[in-house]
């Protein structure tokens, strides 16, 4: 029998060996936590969530919302695990990050088929079939042997995960209660600025000063920082007004105190099941600690907040997959090994998670001898992967899930949100479609 590594313990690592294994195909997870532990994880359970607890937006209208709808339709782990563990956050799916690791973990670890490997990998076996889902935090062992595999420089830029803050520490008596227009189920905490707060807000965070990035100068002439996930230090940088348009956008709120639109506001999202921790929305960051207690201690109602987790910038890490992969995610110079995850340059946790779904079926099908699996560019997987195989190398960057990225309409509709209504209904069309023509290839 061949024999099948699935290397990395995050989404898509689990869900490529997920989708193996329910084809009735042994396969080896790897993960290397505990023994080597990465900057940004802190547990050694599979799945771990680190930037933030949300799986992105629930609302239909929204291109993340149908991702998801197109992995349930291919039966993935992650959302089914993610809805068992889900917690109140108005039009997102966000989990409580501990029993949602702690389910995976127990799920994969259980599986008869899956033999989970606590080690590093430091060479890849050529003689099995290979998925590298290592992540952006990639060990430098494996990164090297990666690099000379492909003959390619990796491409760098940073992360950041934002602090997270102890419920009890909140000053309710300033904060209040509201999801942005109150659409969705749940609700964020707000807290309200006034221009003078505000202000002061954001010269004491200009000023503040930044913590080091080992090994990596995140100041460089072209500072690789990903547009998604923006230190807001570095997004104020680029305005004193731009965090207001930016995560500190007042629109759709009501300060019931005053029933006034706040000049500014800072969200809080919850971030596990009892509602004793909440994350700030937004607030990724490279000051030093201190210096965070001290800046985001001004945002009114956290004058005393406790932080149980700081915020931390990391390395993260993608390969070029435009020269280096093709359509089914393997390697054009090696098609026994493949990638997925964010090491394909998605970005995300559903993206990553859905690039593993696919690298998994196809491992299968490789096997198997039978036809690839390749989805529809008009759904949103298909889109992801045509994104990132046909995208300029010259000028490579991470993406996330969006419209944007989709085959376009043959109908030109000039109404946003119908439109997106139409790429919905397209894409699960399509997909329901394909599945039920293809359904081969799935079993």
């Amino acid at each position: 029998m061949v024999k099948i590594n699935v290397i990395g313990g995050g989404f898509a690592g689990v869900e490529a060996a997920w989708q193996i294994a329910k084809r009735g195909l042994e396969v080896n997870l790897y993960e290397m936590r505990p023994i080597k532990m990465t900057p940004a994880h802190h547990t050694d359970k599979l799945a771990e969530l680190v930037c933030s607890n949300s799986l992105g937006s629930k609302f239909e209208g929204n291109a993340s919302s149908l991702l998801k709808e197109e992995l349930k339709l291919l039966d993935s782990i992650i959302l089914r695990v993610a809805e068992k563990n889900s917690i109140p956050a108005g039009l997102s799916l966000s989990v409580d990050r501990e029993k949602f690791s702690e389910d995976i973990t127990k799920e994969i670890c259980s599986n008869p088929l899956i033999n989970v490997v606590r080690e590093e990998i430091k060479e890849i076996d050529f003689e099995a079939i290979n998925i590298i889902a290592t992540g952006p935090l990639t060990s430098d062992s494996l990164a090297k042997k990666i690099s000379e595999l492909t003959g390619s420089q990796y491409l760098y830029f940073f992360d950041a995960a934002a602090p997270i803050v102890e419920y009890d520490s909140l000053n309710l008596n300033i904060i209040f209660e509201q999801s942005r227009y109150d659409k969705g189920e749940g609700f964020y905490l707000n807290c309200p600025f006034n221009k003078e707060q505000y202000d002061l807000f954001i010269n004491e965070l200009l000023n503040a000063e930044l913590a080091e990035v080992k090994d990596f100068d995140i100041y460089s002439k072209n500072k690789p920082f990903f547009e998604g996930c923006m230190p807001i230090e570095e997004l104020a940088r680029r305005g004193h007004d731009t965090p207001r348009y930016g995560p500190m956008r007042p629109v759709g709120l009501i300060n019931p105190k005053d029933n006034k639109r706040p000049y500014a506001v800072v969200q809080l999202r919850q971030d596990n099941a009892i509602a004793t921790l909440y994350n700030i929305v937004g607030f990724q960051t490279q000051l030093k600690w201190n210096e965070q207690k001290r800046v985001f201690r001004l945002i009114p109602g956290l004058e005393n907040a406790e932080f149980v987790r700081f915020g931390v910038m990391h390395r993260n890490t993608f390969i070029n997959s435009p020269k280096l992969l093709n359509k089914y995610l393997q390697l054009k110079c090696n098609n026994k090994i493949f990638f997925a995850g964010l090491l394909t340059g998605v970005e995300g946790y559903v993206e990553s998670c859905a690039m593993g779904t696919i690298a998994g079926i196809n491992v299968y099908n490789l096997i198997k001898s039978k036809e690839m699996l390749e989805l529809p560019n008009t759904t949103m997987i298909g889109a992801l992967i045509n994104y990132i195989i046909n995208a300029d190398s010259k000028n490579f960057q991470p993406i996330n899930s969006n419209w944007g990225i989709l085959k376009q309409l043959d109908e030109n509709i000039k109404d946003k949100k119908l439109r997106n209504i139409k790429y919905r209904e397209r894409a699960l069309r399509d997909l329901k479609f394909f599945l039920k023509s293809k359904e081969f290839l799935l079993k």
